[in-house]
């Protein structure tokens, strides 16, 4: 995802972590435009009876394993949302400067899981307490994010940090930006499923990046992974 370079478990782990981001790259094909676009298409409306929601909280690779597992997830894609270009690319949005997030959009069965739920899900999978980033992953493009498909899913994503706030869980104030849901962008093919894709690298890499260590640190258990 990154070049991982904020990842400081010794020698060994850095230099496989360099590896596997030059390994995990090279040679794979840039999707083709008509099947991007049919899938953008799709991601912006959903088959009838399904509902959006689109949650950053860092590697979209991380985020689509997290709430592939949940019961009631019928699809999920990983993109971009939020910036000032048009057309980003995993290059461009990587480089910090086109104010994209790497998010993940969710179709859902509301029938089997409903928005409050999948909020839920997301507080306890994402370090809601680091807004300059996500985890080993820095910059703006990881920083937790709720983009909300209608006024009530920002009303209850408003009412869920207000209540954790509330709670004093934590010593710092949660740092999970909530925002009107913008246009979004699939991300190149080679991302979708990335942890189905590549387990092992995919594996190295979330080890690597200290994500479930820190969730445990939050909430004292990690939900899934």
């Amino acid at each position: 995802m990154s070049t991982k370079q904020t990842v400081w478990l010794g020698l060994a782990l850095l230099v496989l972590g360099a590896l596997i981001a030059a390994f995990g790259f090279a040679g794979n094909p840039m999707p083709n435009q008509a099947v991007a676009a049919e899938t953008a298409k799709a991601a912006a409306q959903p088959a009838e009876g399904l509902e959006l929601a689109t949650f950053g909280s860092g590697c979209f690779w991380c985020t689509e394993s997290d709430f592939d597992k949940v019961a009631g997830v019928v699809s999920t894609i990983s993109g971009y949302m939020g910036g000032k270009t048009q057309n980003p690319t995993y290059k461009s949005v990587s480089s910090g400067t086109t104010g994209h997030a790497e998010v993940l959009q969710v179709a859902f069965d509301p029938n089997q899981v409903t928005y409050k739920q999948l909020l839920d899900h997301y507080w306890r999978t994402t370090d809601i307490i680091d807004g300059g980033g996500q985890f080993c992953d820095r910059g703006s493009q990881y920083r937790p994010v709720i983009f909300a498909h209608t006024p009530e899913q920002k009303r209850l994503a408003e009412t869920g940090l207000k209540a954790i706030d509330d709670s004093k869980r934590f010593d710092k104030p949660v740092a999970v930006e909530i925002a009107d849901a913008a246009p979004f962008t699939p991300a190149e093919d080679y991302h979708q499923d990335y942890y189905k894709k590549n387990p092992n690298r995919y594996a190295y890499y979330r080890f690597g990046c200290g994500r479930d260590r820190r969730i445990k640190q939050l909430w004292g258990e990690v939900v899934t992974h």
